[in-house]
């Protein structure tokens, strides 16, 4: 018995079929309608970096293809996420329901998978595949042996499988060298695979009014100030009630073990920069378990001549308010990922400190040009320049600025070209 040909065989020939009927008869498909592009994103809100990924492609698509309609295929838009999304893009539809979702399927002619730890909707990407047979793409993701949530490796057969869908997508950006170079070691075959910046840099939403009431509040003045943040070595979801997550005794036990060794650097860096400088400091979060980590591994142990120029913040806050306090600020340091990436997107200083718990993704700074801000917390011969490197962005603000804008042009030449490759693929389709 003949096999029956996959739903992207059948869509080909089928084509192909329309294609020589309308050629044949003397009519012409419609190339002017717009494409519609159905993004898979939107991971979490718990996170001002998750939630920056989604408006930082949205802008993307709409800075390099503004003829496209985009459709949203989120996880969760709540906590005030779906608001600021509608207000900076007032153009988009959101699939929460699956009569939309339907809709979207039927409607849009690619899925892009945004910016992600990993080949995050692999199962939604595989649906979109067999249902459609319509091809897709993959911007701005890490690809790694063990997630950074997780405290064991990824099974072989696990892995396989997602290198297998990656391989049949039109393109794959990876957001760190080292995710292209080990996906390719595990045999994917994608016709386009290249480094492509976290789609966070470009992530431009804002919320100026809260962020200045904020400031004056707290007696910040604009460039007078550096932002630090605080993180354990696994989050501690545990202790967010919405998650409703046992502890996870293990990562607990890690945390524990080594949070004084994260932290100490980062609050001899505030001791010297109050001391030395006349900038003052911020401890602020990126997801909501910091606020309690920046108080007791950082502010309630400051010399109380010190504290009296640091301000720490109590509560969490959206990506707007955050970006319009970083860009406000002289740079910013401490033991994270994203809000370092949304700093130089807007040419805004920003230190990393990374550590073997976490992807690859750090290697980024390395490659955007950044490796002197990049710190690695398991290797000692990095670890005590960190104070250095926080002093010399305090003191020399001007040019720690410019250096950020170098790293923000090479960002923004890669997107540009992941952009172009979008638009080579969505010509491809019908």
């Amino acid at each position: 018995m003949p096999q029956r040909p996959s739903p992207i065989t059948r869509r080909t020939a089928l084509s192909q079929i329309g294609l020589t009927a309308l050629a044949t008869s003397g009519l012409r498909a419609a190339p002017n309608r717009p494409k519609h592009i159905l993004l898979r994103s939107s991971w979490q809100t718990v996170n001002i970096g998750d939630i920056a990924h989604t408006p930082g492609v949205l802008h993307m698509l709409e800075e390099h293809l503004p003829e496209v309609k985009v459709t949203l295929w989120p996880s969760h838009v709540n906590n005030g996420v779906e608001e600021i999304l509608r207000a900076r893009f007032p153009k988009l539809k959101i699939a929460k329901d699956p009569a939309s979702l339907k809709t979207a399927f039927d409607k849009c002619d690619f899925l892009l998978h945004s910016s992600g730890p990993s080949l995050v909707a692999e199962r939604d990407v595989i649906k979109w595949s067999e249902a459609t047979g319509k091809p897709y793409g993959v911007y701005g993701i890490t690809v790694a042996q063990k997630g950074s949530s997780k405290t064991s490796a990824t099974p072989e057969e696990l892995l396989a499988k997602t290198i297998q869908v990656l391989s049949k997508a039109q393109f794959v950006y990876f957001r760190d060298s080292v995710s292209l170079n080990f996906a390719k070691s595990k045999g994917c075959t994608c016709p386009v695979m290249a480094f492509g910046p976290d789609g966070a840099f470009a992530c431009d939403i804002r919320d100026d009014a809260k962020a200045e009431a904020f400031l004056k509040n707290k007696d910040l003045e604009d460039g007078k100030f550096l932002c630090c943040i605080p993180r354990l070595r696994y989050t501690p979801y545990w202790t967010i009630p919405a998650k409703r997550r046992k502890i996870d005794l293990i990562k607990h036990a890690r945390n524990e073990s080594m949070k004084e060794h994260d932290h100490v650097q980062l609050r001899k860096a505030i001791i010297e920069v109050i001391r030395q400088t006349d900038m003052k400091i911020l401890i602020c979060p990126e997801d909501q378990t910091q606020m309690k980590i920046g108080k007791e591994m950082l502010y309630d142990q400051l010399p109380e001549d010190v504290k009296k120029k640091v301000v720490w913040r109590p509560n969490y806050w959206l990506t707007g308010e955050a970006i319009s306090v970083y860009t406000r600020s002289a740079g910013l340091f401490g033991n994270e990922m994203h809000s370092p990436i949304m700093c130089i997107g807007h040419n805004i200083p920003a230190i990393v400190c990374r550590w073997a718990e976490q992807t690859s993704k750090g290697i980024m700074w390395k490659d955007i040009g950044l490796a002197d801000w990049l710190f690695d917390m398991d290797d000692e011969s990095q670890v005590k320049n960190i104070i250095p490197a926080v002093l010399a962005i305090a003191k020399n603000p001007d040019a720690a600025r410019a250096k950020a804008a170098k790293a923000n042009g090479f960002v923004r030449q890669h997107q540009q070209e992941a952009m172009e490759q979008l638009k080579k693929s969505l010509k491809m389709t019908l």
